[in-house]
């Protein structure tokens, strides 16, 4: 589910920020094959997930909460997850699209993490952002994979708690401790 989250909130920046009403344009999360790209009519801009995998960042701690009937509830960490998406603009002209490039690399490099408002749904962290060279995937190389042209794109890299642990009954709190007295021994003389 965090990965649609992510997705829709990455669209909502986008058509945002550009501004690319959906009147003018698309923003695709397709591959972009030779296939998918003859098919486009209108401005594009593509998302590709080419990567997840987990983040370097520590995991996030235990979280707790109060439910609408007042019981306490408590969340395990959750793993930290880098998501890696090859980002690309297609319009009518090399020269629109590295106007479009452009504008992206613009507004993706000024923002470090996804409002939370435009998110569809709650995440359990901050959606950090981040543009960034991928050293174990070279662009060239997910582009030849995809079975497209190399076209001029970077990578963006967005980091997210992952939604692993379910929110689970809290033990109650200890208010008191009470002294246990252990029998005296016996003592035999």
């Amino acid at each position: 589910m965090f990965i649609r989250t992510v997705d829709d909130g990455l669209e909502r920046l986008l058509r945002a920020s550009l501004p690319l009403p959906e009147e003018i344009g698309d923003v695709a999360f397709d591959a972009p094959t030779s296939n998918w790209s003859a098919q486009l009519s209108r401005i594009t801009v593509n998302l590709f997930l080419y990567d997840v995998s987990r983040s370097t960042q520590p995991t996030r701690s235990a979280t707790q909460r109060i439910d609408s009937n007042g019981r306490s509830l408590r969340r395990a960490p959750q793993p930290m997850i880098q998501l890696g998406y090859l980002v690309s603009a297609w319009a009518g002209s090399p020269r629109d699209e590295h106007q479009l490039l452009g504008d992206l690399v613009s507004r993706l490099a000024a923002v470090q993490a996804l409002p939370p408002e435009l998110l569809p749904s709650a995440v359990t962290s901050t959606v950090h952002l981040d543009l960034a060279e991928d050293p174990l995937n070279r662009l060239r190389d997910i582009w030849s994979g995809a079975g497209g042209q190399l076209k001029a794109s970077f990578t963006l890299q967005v980091t997210v708690a992952a939604d692993s642990f379910d929110w689970q009954d809290q033990a109650p709190s200890v208010t008191r401790i009470e002294a246990l007295t252990l029998p005296k021994p016996i003592v035999r003389g």
